[in-house]
């Protein structure tokens, strides 16, 4: 099986040659659907291994590549050398086009396991999953090329905690790809060359790595999803964002060299169950509710940075809709089994948001000299719950009449379903907007059919 995929690519030949070359680059050409990690990466050039797993647990694969044909500029190859395939080799092709474009070409020759029973068998739905998974691949180069070019900049030095996240992998990932350097700070008793030492809960953090870099990002925090919030994972949930943010910006205020920048996730919980009512970033946080009363707090640790100079901006960050994770991939079991529906009310509205929109939003703040203060990273576009039901079924092919009653999961989860799952807030960017920043998907249709790998025919590769 021989395929061939061309997309225009807004850079040069050159510079998309150097975008694959980065560390991230790799991961962030992984389709989000699909059960693949990386297991190790040595880089593109003659002999370079990169080493995957494919699938979960048991029943996973080794996949070993070899790259050959490495030619600056034009193109890298990869043999496979174990794994799933009775053969695979592929060719990434960079060819010039108009000044500051070219083509990207991936050159795929293929053959499933088990000879002729294999390519009778499934030779139709390997060609149908790699024409998904490579018109994703194509959609994210030539977005993210874009978004580097528009951000323009020196290459930053920038910490980031959190980096093992979901959002942080993905975020550490997207900025290497822009030729930045990405400084993980962890609680590992040991930390590398290029790691930076903290304990939250013991107040140290290592100071003198600190100084001298241009941006920290803070995303950690004790993971807000549970069936109940026990006292103690309450006392997590808070502890964790204020003692951890009021460390980190105590210790910025602190440095002889302060970065330009602090940036720190909050969440649109701050608003609490608002209804209907339009929430921009000027509307009065909720005075009852656990989730606001801890992110009022973990908004209120940022301010020593602040008050010492450092450009302080805050995302409070909607529901990320990703297959890697969240409230997506817990969603999508149900729903492609045909037994989905909404979630409580049909009329409660859900700030959502797709992954590179938050990658997005994260860049601007970092390379905006106006964005400080907070800012709703959510998509111009909330939905109800009806409407993400409803969408998700439509993309998905399969019907969605398994409604779950708002009494069924408060009786379940109590304060936890109606702070998470059953609050209604219409969160809109209203900063983002009038700062300039270009959502990629900005309405949920287009949002899901991307994460999913179900564009519209005429959608499924740039400009093609």
């Amino acid at each position: 099986m021989r395929l061939t995929f061309r997309s225009p690519m807004p850079a040069s030949a050159d510079a998309l040659f150097r975008w694959h070359e980065q560390p991230g680059a790799f991961e962030r050409l992984v389709p989000p659907w699909t059960d693949t990690r990386l297991v190790s990466f040595e880089g593109i050039r003659d002999g370079q291994k990169a080493v995957l797993r494919i699938g979960v647990g048991p029943v996973s694969v080794k996949w070993t590549a070899v790259h050959e044909g490495y030619v600056p500029g034009v193109k890298f190859e990869d043999r496979m050398r174990s794994g799933p395939f009775r053969q695979w080799h592929h060719v990434h092709r960079m060819e010039p086009a108009a000044p500051g474009a070219s083509v990207l070409s991936d050159e795929i020759d293929a053959e499933p396991p088990f000879g002729a029973l294999g390519r009778a068998v499934g030779g139709e739905a390997l060609r149908r999953e790699l024409t998904q998974q490579f018109g994703y691949r194509h959609r994210t180069t030539a977005a993210d090329l874009a978004a580097h070019a528009r951000y323009s900049a020196e290459p930053l030095r920038i910490a980031i905690t959190g980096a093992t996240g979901l959002i942080g992998r993905a975020l550490t990932a997207f900025l290497t790809t822009g030729g930045h350097t990405v400084l993980p700070i962890v609680r590992t008793p040991t930390a590398g060359a290029d790691e930076i030492r903290w304990d939250p809960r013991a107040g140290t953090i290592e100071a003198d790595k600190l100084d001298g870099l241009d941006a920290v990002l803070h995303l950690a925090g004790e993971p807000v999803f549970s069936l109940r919030w026990s006292d103690e994972k309450k006392a997590r949930i808070l502890g964790s964002r204020e003692r951890g943010t009021d460390l980190l910006a105590r210790t910025l205020a602190r440095l002889s060299n302060k970065p330009r920048v602090f940036v720190s996730a909050s969440a649109t919980g701050l608003y609490g169950d608002r209804g209907a009512d339009v929430l921009e970033e000027n509307a009065a946080p909720s005075e009852r509710g656990f989730l606001p009363l801890v992110v009022r707090a973990w908004e209120a640790a940022t301010a020593p940075a602040a008050d010492a100079g450092i450009r302080t901006a805050i995302m409070r960050t909607g529901v990320v809709l990703t297959p890697s994770g969240g409230a997506l991939q817990l969603m999508l079991p149900a729903f492609q089994l045909g037994a989905g529906g909404r979630i409580g009310d049909a009329n409660t509205w859900l700030p959502w948001i797709g992954l590179d929109d938050v990658l997005g939003g994260y860049l601007h703040a970092l390379a905006s000299p106006e964005a400080d203060g907070p800012f709703n990273l959510v998509a111009p576009n909330p939905v109800t719950m009806a409407t993400l039901a409803r969408t998700l079924a439509g993309i998905l092919r399969r019907p969605a009449f398994v409604n779950v009653p708002g009494g069924v999961l408060s009786a379940l989860s109590g304060e936890a379903a109606r702070e998470m799952l059953l609050a209604s807030a219409r969160v809109v960017p209203r900063r983002l907007l009038e700062g300039g920043y270009a959502f990629r998907y900005p309405d949920l249709e287009s949002a899901l059919r991307h994460a999913l790998g179900r564009p519209r025919p005429s959608a499924a590769f740039p400009g093609v």
